[in-house]
Protein backbone atom coordinates (compact mmCIF):
# COMPACT_ATOMS: atom_id res chain seq x y z
CA UNK A 1 0.00 0.00 0.00
CA UNK A 2 1.51 3.32 -1.03
CA UNK A 3 0.67 6.50 0.83
CA UNK A 4 1.42 10.03 -0.27
CA UNK A 5 3.92 11.62 2.09
CA UNK A 6 2.65 14.67 3.89
CA UNK A 7 5.10 17.33 5.04
CA UNK A 8 4.27 18.85 8.42
CA UNK A 9 4.05 22.33 6.94
CA UNK A 10 1.45 21.39 4.31
CA UNK A 11 -1.69 21.88 6.36
CA UNK A 12 -0.86 25.45 7.35
CA UNK A 13 0.41 26.34 3.87
CA UNK A 14 -2.96 25.32 2.43
CA UNK A 15 -4.64 27.87 4.66
CA UNK A 16 -3.55 30.65 2.37
CA UNK A 17 -4.73 28.86 -0.77
CA UNK A 18 -8.37 28.16 0.02
CA UNK A 19 -11.52 30.27 -0.28
CA UNK A 20 -14.53 29.68 1.92
CA UNK A 21 -18.23 29.35 1.15
CA UNK A 22 -20.25 30.41 4.17
CA UNK A 23 -23.94 30.44 5.01
CA UNK A 24 -25.74 31.86 8.04
CA UNK A 25 -26.81 29.56 10.85
CA UNK A 26 -28.17 29.91 14.36
CA UNK A 27 -25.47 31.25 16.72
CA UNK A 28 -25.76 28.28 19.09
CA UNK A 29 -22.43 29.14 20.65
CA UNK A 30 -24.10 32.05 22.44
CA UNK A 31 -26.53 29.77 24.26
CA UNK A 32 -24.24 27.77 26.55
CA UNK A 33 -21.43 28.73 28.93
CA UNK A 34 -18.07 27.08 28.36
CA UNK A 35 -17.40 24.01 30.53
CA UNK A 36 -15.14 24.30 33.55
CA UNK A 37 -13.21 21.72 35.56
CA UNK A 38 -15.11 18.51 36.31
CA UNK A 39 -17.12 18.52 39.54
CA UNK A 40 -18.38 14.98 39.03
CA UNK A 41 -17.71 12.21 36.56
CA UNK A 42 -19.95 12.37 33.49
CA UNK A 43 -22.21 9.54 32.47
CA UNK A 44 -20.23 7.67 29.82
CA UNK A 45 -22.26 5.94 27.07
CA UNK A 46 -21.33 2.38 26.14
CA UNK A 47 -20.02 3.43 22.74
CA UNK A 48 -17.64 5.99 24.26
CA UNK A 49 -16.32 3.41 26.72
CA UNK A 50 -15.76 0.97 23.90
CA UNK A 51 -14.23 3.57 21.61
CA UNK A 52 -11.72 4.71 24.22
CA UNK A 53 -10.46 1.18 24.82
CA UNK A 54 -10.32 0.26 21.14
CA UNK A 55 -8.47 3.48 20.27
CA UNK A 56 -5.99 2.83 23.07
CA UNK A 57 -5.40 -0.68 21.70
CA UNK A 58 -4.26 0.81 18.41
CA UNK A 59 -1.18 2.22 20.13
CA UNK A 60 -0.51 -0.81 22.29
CA UNK A 61 -0.83 -3.36 19.49
CA UNK A 62 0.85 -1.47 16.64
CA UNK A 63 4.02 -0.23 18.35
CA UNK A 64 7.39 -1.88 17.89
CA UNK A 65 8.07 -3.06 21.46
CA UNK A 66 11.84 -2.98 20.87
CA UNK A 67 12.04 0.79 20.28
CA UNK A 68 8.53 2.08 21.00
CA UNK A 69 8.00 3.44 17.50
CA UNK A 70 4.36 3.65 16.45
CA UNK A 71 3.29 3.43 12.81
CA UNK A 72 1.76 6.30 10.93
CA UNK A 73 -0.99 3.94 9.68
CA UNK A 74 -2.00 0.44 10.67
CA UNK A 75 -2.50 -2.37 9.74
CA UNK A 76 -0.06 -2.87 6.89
CA UNK A 77 3.52 -1.81 6.35
CA UNK A 78 4.21 1.71 7.49
CA UNK A 79 6.85 4.17 8.57
CA UNK A 80 6.64 5.54 12.09
CA UNK A 81 5.08 8.92 12.84
CA UNK A 82 6.87 10.65 15.70
CA UNK A 83 3.65 12.55 16.47
CA UNK A 84 1.86 9.21 16.87
CA UNK A 85 4.60 8.20 19.33
CA UNK A 86 3.80 11.26 21.43
CA UNK A 87 0.12 10.35 21.51
CA UNK A 88 1.04 6.76 22.33
CA UNK A 89 3.30 7.66 25.27
CA UNK A 90 0.37 9.58 26.72
CA UNK A 91 -2.15 6.85 25.95
CA UNK A 92 -0.14 4.35 28.00
CA UNK A 93 -0.95 6.37 31.11
CA UNK A 94 -4.63 6.28 30.20
CA UNK A 95 -4.30 2.53 29.79
CA UNK A 96 -2.96 2.23 33.33
CA UNK A 97 -5.69 4.40 34.83
CA UNK A 98 -8.45 2.51 32.98
CA UNK A 99 -7.00 -0.90 33.74
CA UNK A 100 -6.28 -1.83 30.13
CA UNK A 101 -2.63 -2.54 31.04
CA UNK A 102 -0.59 -2.60 34.21
CA UNK A 103 1.71 0.19 35.33
CA UNK A 104 4.64 -2.21 34.90
CA UNK A 105 3.67 -2.82 31.26
CA UNK A 106 3.40 0.91 30.61
CA UNK A 107 6.78 1.54 32.23
CA UNK A 108 8.45 -1.13 30.10
CA UNK A 109 7.05 0.27 26.85
CA UNK A 110 7.77 3.86 27.87
CA UNK A 111 11.36 3.06 28.79
CA UNK A 112 11.93 1.33 25.45
CA UNK A 113 10.62 4.42 23.68
CA UNK A 114 12.59 6.99 25.66
CA UNK A 115 15.80 4.96 25.51
CA UNK A 116 15.50 4.89 21.75
CA UNK A 117 14.94 8.64 21.38
CA UNK A 118 17.69 9.39 23.90
CA UNK A 119 20.32 7.49 21.91
CA UNK A 120 18.97 7.84 18.34
CA UNK A 121 21.63 9.36 16.04
CA UNK A 122 21.49 13.14 15.74
CA UNK A 123 23.51 14.57 12.86
CA UNK A 124 23.12 16.46 9.57
CA UNK A 125 23.50 13.47 7.23
CA UNK A 126 20.78 12.71 4.70
CA UNK A 127 20.23 9.07 5.56
CA UNK A 128 22.05 8.11 8.74
CA UNK A 129 20.18 10.08 11.39
CA UNK A 130 16.93 10.12 13.33
CA UNK A 131 17.14 13.84 13.99
CA UNK A 132 19.32 16.88 14.36
CA UNK A 133 19.82 19.52 17.06
CA UNK A 134 17.28 17.80 19.27
CA UNK A 135 14.51 17.70 16.66
CA UNK A 136 13.41 14.51 14.91
CA UNK A 137 12.35 13.60 11.42
CA UNK A 138 8.61 13.48 10.84
CA UNK A 139 8.74 9.85 9.71
CA UNK A 140 11.21 7.20 10.89
CA UNK A 141 11.84 3.65 9.77
CA UNK A 142 9.92 1.36 12.13
CA UNK A 143 12.93 -0.94 12.64
CA UNK A 144 16.10 1.13 12.35
CA UNK A 145 14.56 4.35 13.67
CA UNK A 146 16.39 6.43 11.08
CA UNK A 147 14.93 8.94 8.62
CA UNK A 148 12.48 6.99 6.52
CA UNK A 149 13.15 8.71 3.17
CA UNK A 150 14.65 11.88 1.78
CA UNK A 151 11.23 13.43 1.25
CA UNK A 152 10.58 13.58 5.01
CA UNK A 153 11.55 16.69 6.90
CA UNK A 154 12.97 17.45 10.31
CA UNK A 155 9.66 18.63 11.74
CA UNK A 156 9.29 21.21 14.47
CA UNK A 157 5.60 20.56 15.13
CA UNK A 158 5.82 16.77 15.01
CA UNK A 159 8.78 16.91 17.39
CA UNK A 160 6.53 19.03 19.61
CA UNK A 161 3.78 16.39 19.60
CA UNK A 162 6.37 13.75 20.43
CA UNK A 163 7.55 15.92 23.32
CA UNK A 164 3.98 16.22 24.60
CA UNK A 165 4.14 12.49 25.29
CA UNK A 166 7.70 12.67 26.59
CA UNK A 167 6.80 15.35 29.15
CA UNK A 168 3.62 13.49 30.08
CA UNK A 169 5.81 10.51 30.94
CA UNK A 170 8.10 12.75 32.98
CA UNK A 171 5.22 13.97 35.13
CA UNK A 172 3.11 10.80 35.28
CA UNK A 173 5.78 8.33 36.38
CA UNK A 174 6.54 10.06 39.66
CA UNK A 175 7.26 7.16 42.01
CA UNK A 176 10.55 6.61 43.78
CA UNK A 177 11.66 3.53 41.86
CA UNK A 178 14.71 3.04 39.61
CA UNK A 179 12.55 2.56 36.50
CA UNK A 180 10.40 5.64 37.04
CA UNK A 181 13.43 7.70 37.97
CA UNK A 182 15.03 6.66 34.68
CA UNK A 183 11.91 7.70 32.78
CA UNK A 184 12.07 11.16 34.33
CA UNK A 185 15.79 11.49 33.59
CA UNK A 186 15.46 10.42 29.96
CA UNK A 187 12.44 12.63 29.35
CA UNK A 188 14.22 15.64 30.78
CA UNK A 189 17.30 15.04 28.65
CA UNK A 190 15.32 14.58 25.42
CA UNK A 191 13.42 17.83 25.98
CA UNK A 192 16.37 19.90 27.16
CA UNK A 193 18.51 19.23 24.10
CA UNK A 194 16.02 20.67 21.57
CA UNK A 195 17.61 23.82 20.10
CA UNK A 196 14.49 25.86 19.45
CA UNK A 197 16.28 29.12 18.46
CA UNK A 198 18.09 27.29 15.65
CA UNK A 199 14.75 27.10 13.77
CA UNK A 200 14.06 30.82 14.24
CA UNK A 201 15.47 31.66 10.83
CA UNK A 202 12.93 34.49 10.55
CA UNK A 203 12.80 35.32 14.23
CA UNK A 204 10.83 35.59 16.37
CA UNK A 205 8.67 33.00 14.56
CA UNK A 206 9.75 29.35 14.35
CA UNK A 207 10.24 27.57 11.03
CA UNK A 208 8.19 24.51 10.17
CA UNK A 209 11.32 22.45 9.66
CA UNK A 210 14.52 21.62 7.84
CA UNK A 211 16.02 19.08 5.47
CA UNK A 212 19.71 18.43 4.80
CA UNK A 213 19.01 18.79 1.07
CA UNK A 214 16.91 21.95 1.05
CA UNK A 215 17.75 23.36 4.46
CA UNK A 216 15.06 25.42 6.21
CA UNK A 217 11.44 25.18 5.11
CA UNK A 218 10.44 28.66 3.89
CA UNK A 219 7.31 28.81 6.07
CA UNK A 220 6.95 29.68 9.73
CA UNK A 221 4.40 28.73 12.35
CA UNK A 222 2.02 31.62 12.68
CA UNK A 223 -1.43 31.56 14.21
CA UNK A 224 -3.89 30.09 14.50
CA UNK A 225 -3.34 26.31 14.25
CA UNK A 226 -1.95 23.27 16.06
CA UNK A 227 1.38 24.91 16.91
CA UNK A 228 0.34 26.58 20.18
CA UNK A 229 2.04 23.74 22.03
CA UNK A 230 5.22 24.30 19.99
CA UNK A 231 5.58 27.86 21.22
CA UNK A 232 4.72 26.91 24.80
CA UNK A 233 7.43 24.25 24.86
CA UNK A 234 9.95 26.51 23.12
CA UNK A 235 9.25 29.28 25.64
CA UNK A 236 9.50 26.85 28.56
CA UNK A 237 12.87 25.34 27.65
CA UNK A 238 15.46 25.68 30.45
CA UNK A 239 18.36 25.26 28.00
CA UNK A 240 17.44 26.68 24.57
CA UNK A 241 14.42 28.97 25.02
CA UNK A 242 13.10 31.36 22.44
CA UNK A 243 12.44 34.98 23.33
CA UNK A 244 9.19 36.13 24.89
CA UNK A 245 8.53 38.18 21.75
CA UNK A 246 7.65 34.95 19.91
CA UNK A 247 4.17 34.62 21.40
CA UNK A 248 3.01 38.15 20.46
CA UNK A 249 4.42 37.53 16.97
CA UNK A 250 2.43 34.28 16.79
CA UNK A 251 -0.81 35.90 17.95
CA UNK A 252 -0.34 39.02 15.82
CA UNK A 253 -1.63 37.08 12.82
CA UNK A 254 -4.84 35.96 14.55
CA UNK A 255 -6.97 38.80 13.28
CA UNK A 256 -6.79 37.37 9.75
CA UNK A 257 -8.80 34.41 11.04
CA UNK A 258 -11.10 36.04 13.62
CA UNK A 259 -14.65 36.29 12.35
CA UNK A 260 -18.00 34.62 11.89
CA UNK A 261 -18.38 31.28 10.17
CA UNK A 262 -21.84 29.75 9.88
CA UNK A 263 -23.15 31.96 12.63
CA UNK A 264 -20.27 31.43 15.04
CA UNK A 265 -17.70 34.06 16.02
CA UNK A 266 -14.35 32.35 16.47
CA UNK A 267 -10.66 32.22 15.71
CA UNK A 268 -10.84 30.07 12.60
CA UNK A 269 -8.79 27.11 11.48
CA UNK A 270 -10.52 24.78 9.04
CA UNK A 271 -9.45 21.26 10.07
CA UNK A 272 -10.48 20.20 13.56
CA UNK A 273 -7.03 18.86 14.46
CA UNK A 274 -5.83 22.44 14.80
CA UNK A 275 -8.39 22.93 17.58
CA UNK A 276 -7.47 19.65 19.29
CA UNK A 277 -3.77 18.81 19.33
CA UNK A 278 -2.44 21.41 21.79
CA UNK A 279 -5.52 20.86 23.98
CA UNK A 280 -4.66 17.19 24.44
CA UNK A 281 -1.89 18.20 26.86
CA UNK A 282 -2.89 21.70 28.02
CA UNK A 283 -6.10 22.59 29.84
CA UNK A 284 -6.90 26.00 28.39
CA UNK A 285 -10.10 26.42 30.42
CA UNK A 286 -9.96 29.67 32.33
CA UNK A 287 -6.39 30.66 31.45
CA UNK A 288 -5.96 33.59 29.09
CA UNK A 289 -3.19 35.33 27.21
CA UNK A 290 -3.36 38.96 26.13
CA UNK A 291 -5.28 38.13 22.95
CA UNK A 292 -7.82 36.09 24.93
CA UNK A 293 -8.36 38.91 27.38
CA UNK A 294 -8.87 41.37 24.55
CA UNK A 295 -11.51 39.12 22.92
CA UNK A 296 -13.09 37.82 26.16
CA UNK A 297 -12.67 34.09 25.58
CA UNK A 298 -10.14 31.35 26.19
CA UNK A 299 -8.81 28.83 23.68
CA UNK A 300 -10.98 26.04 25.06
CA UNK A 301 -14.09 28.11 24.36
CA UNK A 302 -12.75 28.85 20.91
CA UNK A 303 -12.40 25.12 20.19
CA UNK A 304 -15.95 24.57 21.45
CA UNK A 305 -17.14 27.19 18.99
CA UNK A 306 -15.19 25.44 16.23
CA UNK A 307 -17.15 22.25 16.93
CA UNK A 308 -20.44 24.14 16.66
CA UNK A 309 -19.32 25.88 13.46
CA UNK A 310 -18.34 22.57 11.81
CA UNK A 311 -21.69 21.05 12.75
CA UNK A 312 -23.53 24.11 11.43
CA UNK A 313 -21.56 23.82 8.21
CA UNK A 314 -22.58 20.16 7.83
CA UNK A 315 -26.23 21.05 8.43
CA UNK A 316 -26.05 23.77 5.78
CA UNK A 317 -24.09 21.39 3.52
CA UNK A 318 -23.20 23.94 0.83
CA UNK A 319 -21.40 21.26 -1.18
CA UNK A 320 -24.44 19.00 -1.33
CA UNK A 321 -22.54 15.98 0.02
CA UNK A 322 -24.31 12.74 0.89
CA UNK A 323 -24.98 12.05 4.56
CA UNK A 324 -24.05 15.43 6.05
CA UNK A 325 -26.30 16.62 8.85
CA UNK A 326 -26.55 17.45 12.56
CA UNK A 327 -25.08 14.09 13.60
CA UNK A 328 -22.81 13.28 10.65
CA UNK A 329 -20.06 15.87 10.44
CA UNK A 330 -16.35 16.33 10.90
CA UNK A 331 -13.55 17.59 8.66
CA UNK A 332 -9.90 17.08 9.55
CA UNK A 333 -6.67 15.71 8.11
CA UNK A 334 -7.34 12.22 6.83
CA UNK A 335 -7.05 9.82 3.93
CA UNK A 336 -9.53 9.95 1.08
CA UNK A 337 -10.35 8.16 -2.18
CA UNK A 338 -7.51 10.07 -3.81
CA UNK A 339 -6.81 12.21 -6.86
CA UNK A 340 -10.05 11.57 -8.74
CA UNK A 341 -12.21 14.06 -10.63
CA UNK A 342 -15.78 13.16 -11.50
CA UNK A 343 -17.56 15.26 -14.12
CA UNK A 344 -21.33 15.62 -14.06
CA UNK A 345 -24.02 18.06 -13.09
CA UNK A 346 -21.64 19.10 -10.35
CA UNK A 347 -17.91 18.62 -10.85
CA UNK A 348 -16.44 16.65 -7.96
CA UNK A 349 -12.77 16.43 -7.01
CA UNK A 350 -11.87 13.76 -4.49
CA UNK A 351 -8.54 14.03 -2.69
CA UNK A 352 -6.18 11.54 -1.12
CA UNK A 353 -4.54 12.53 2.14
CA UNK A 354 -5.22 16.21 2.78
CA UNK A 355 -6.13 18.57 5.59
CA UNK A 356 -9.86 18.88 5.01
CA UNK A 357 -11.66 21.68 6.78
CA UNK A 358 -14.10 24.54 6.63
CA UNK A 359 -13.71 28.01 8.08
CA UNK A 360 -12.72 31.53 7.12
CA UNK A 361 -9.91 31.12 4.61
CA UNK A 362 -10.32 27.36 4.33
CA UNK A 363 -12.70 25.35 2.17
CA UNK A 364 -11.33 21.87 1.52
CA UNK A 365 -14.25 19.46 1.52
CA UNK A 366 -14.80 16.49 -0.78
CA UNK A 367 -17.45 14.70 1.25
CA UNK A 368 -14.93 12.74 3.33
CA UNK A 369 -15.77 12.53 7.02
CA UNK A 370 -13.01 11.88 9.58
CA UNK A 371 -14.52 10.55 12.85
CA UNK A 372 -11.56 11.96 14.79
CA UNK A 373 -12.94 15.44 14.09
CA UNK A 374 -15.87 14.65 16.35
CA UNK A 375 -14.26 12.08 18.66
CA UNK A 376 -11.26 14.27 19.47
CA UNK A 377 -13.62 17.15 20.30
CA UNK A 378 -15.69 15.38 22.96
CA UNK A 379 -14.27 17.48 25.78
CA UNK A 380 -15.34 20.70 24.07
CA UNK A 381 -18.98 19.88 23.28
CA UNK A 382 -20.03 16.41 24.46
CA UNK A 383 -23.68 17.20 23.87
CA UNK A 384 -22.92 17.48 20.13
CA UNK A 385 -20.13 14.93 19.81
CA UNK A 386 -21.72 11.92 21.51
CA UNK A 387 -24.84 11.93 19.31
CA UNK A 388 -22.58 12.23 16.25
CA UNK A 389 -20.44 9.25 17.27
CA UNK A 390 -23.54 7.19 17.99
CA UNK A 391 -25.24 8.15 14.73
CA UNK A 392 -22.20 7.42 12.58
CA UNK A 393 -21.83 4.04 14.28
CA UNK A 394 -25.53 3.27 13.90
CA UNK A 395 -25.87 4.42 10.31
CA UNK A 396 -22.70 2.95 8.80
CA UNK A 397 -22.19 0.04 11.19
CA UNK A 398 -19.42 -2.44 10.58
CA UNK A 399 -18.17 -0.60 7.48
CA UNK A 400 -16.51 2.15 9.52
CA UNK A 401 -16.10 0.68 13.04
CA UNK A 402 -13.63 -2.12 13.67
CA UNK A 403 -10.99 -3.55 15.93
CA UNK A 404 -9.52 -0.16 16.87
CA UNK A 405 -12.70 1.90 16.75
CA UNK A 406 -13.57 4.21 13.88
CA UNK A 407 -11.50 3.73 10.75
CA UNK A 408 -9.66 6.84 9.62
CA UNK A 409 -12.32 8.20 7.24
CA UNK A 410 -15.30 7.43 5.03
CA UNK A 411 -17.08 9.12 2.12
CA UNK A 412 -20.76 8.31 1.39
CA UNK A 413 -20.60 10.49 -1.76
CA UNK A 414 -17.96 8.40 -3.53
CA UNK A 415 -19.14 5.45 -5.64
CA UNK A 416 -16.66 5.39 -8.54
CA UNK A 417 -15.38 1.99 -9.64
CA UNK A 418 -11.69 2.79 -10.08
CA UNK A 419 -8.27 1.99 -8.69
CA UNK A 420 -8.12 3.48 -5.22
CA UNK A 421 -5.16 5.02 -3.49
CA UNK A 422 -6.30 3.44 -0.23
CA UNK A 423 -9.48 2.07 1.24
CA UNK A 424 -12.30 0.16 -0.42
CA UNK A 425 -15.75 0.64 -1.89
CA UNK A 426 -18.78 -0.47 0.07
CA UNK A 427 -22.46 -0.08 -0.83
CA UNK A 428 -22.51 3.02 1.41
CA UNK A 429 -19.49 4.56 -0.35
CA UNK A 430 -15.73 4.75 0.17
CA UNK A 431 -14.23 3.60 3.48
CA UNK A 432 -10.59 3.70 4.50
CA UNK A 433 -9.01 0.40 5.50
CA UNK A 434 -6.46 1.76 7.98
CA UNK A 435 -6.27 3.72 11.21
CA UNK A 436 -3.97 6.75 11.52
CA UNK A 437 -2.04 7.32 14.73
CA UNK A 438 -2.50 11.09 14.63
CA UNK A 439 -6.26 10.60 14.40
CA UNK A 440 -6.50 7.87 17.04
CA UNK A 441 -4.55 9.93 19.58
CA UNK A 442 -7.01 12.80 20.06
CA UNK A 443 -9.89 10.33 20.35
CA UNK A 444 -8.56 8.30 23.28
CA UNK A 445 -6.88 11.21 25.06
CA UNK A 446 -9.71 13.71 24.77
CA UNK A 447 -12.25 11.10 25.84
CA UNK A 448 -10.20 10.67 29.00
CA UNK A 449 -9.84 14.42 29.51
CA UNK A 450 -13.62 14.73 29.24
CA UNK A 451 -14.15 11.87 31.67
CA UNK A 452 -11.60 12.76 34.32
CA UNK A 453 -9.30 15.69 33.33
CA UNK A 454 -6.56 13.05 33.60
CA UNK A 455 -4.00 14.15 31.01
CA UNK A 456 -4.61 17.81 31.82
CA UNK A 457 -4.06 17.25 35.53
CA UNK A 458 -0.82 15.35 34.92
CA UNK A 459 0.51 18.10 32.67
CA UNK A 460 -0.37 20.83 35.18
CA UNK A 461 2.40 19.36 37.34
CA UNK A 462 5.01 19.80 34.61
CA UNK A 463 7.21 22.85 35.33
CA UNK A 464 8.12 23.35 31.68
CA UNK A 465 4.50 23.60 30.59
CA UNK A 466 3.78 26.09 33.35
CA UNK A 467 6.86 28.17 32.56
CA UNK A 468 6.04 28.26 28.84
CA UNK A 469 2.47 29.38 29.48
CA UNK A 470 3.58 32.07 31.91
CA UNK A 471 6.22 33.39 29.50
CA UNK A 472 3.50 33.54 26.84
CA UNK A 473 1.49 35.78 29.17
CA UNK A 474 -1.18 33.34 30.32
CA UNK A 475 -2.83 34.20 33.63
CA UNK A 476 -5.73 33.08 35.78
CA UNK A 477 -7.48 29.76 36.25
CA UNK A 478 -5.35 26.85 37.35
CA UNK A 479 -2.15 28.83 36.76
CA UNK A 480 -3.13 31.05 39.68
CA UNK A 481 -3.83 28.07 41.93
CA UNK A 482 -0.24 26.83 42.11
CA UNK A 483 1.21 23.46 41.16
CA UNK A 484 -1.16 20.55 41.93
CA UNK A 485 -0.08 17.95 44.45
CA UNK A 486 1.16 14.61 43.15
Amino acid sequence: MTFFHRPAWLSSFLLGLALVVAAPATPAWQARPAPTAQTSAPVVPALVNDLEQRSFRFFWDSANPANGLIPDHYPGESFSSIAAVGFGLTAYGVGVERGYITRAQAIERTLATLRFFDTAPQNDSEDDASGYRGFFYHFLDMQSGKRFARWTELSSVDTTLLLGGVLFAQSYYDRDTPAEHEIRTLADRIYRRVEWPWLQVRAPLVSMGWTPEGKFIPHDWEGYNEAMLLYVLALGSPTHPIGADAWPAWTSTYDRHWGQFHGVQLLNFGPMFGHQYSHVWIDFRGIRDAWNRQHDLDYFENSRRAVIAQRNYAIANPGGWTGYGPNVWGLSASNGPGGIIVEGQRRREFHGYIARGAGLGWDVDDGTIAPTAAGGSIAFAPELVIPALEEMRRRYGKDIYGEYGFLDAFNPSFHVQTELRTGKLRPMGWVDNVYLGIDQGPIVLMIENWRSDFVWNVMKKNPYIRKGLERAGFQGGWLSAGTPEK
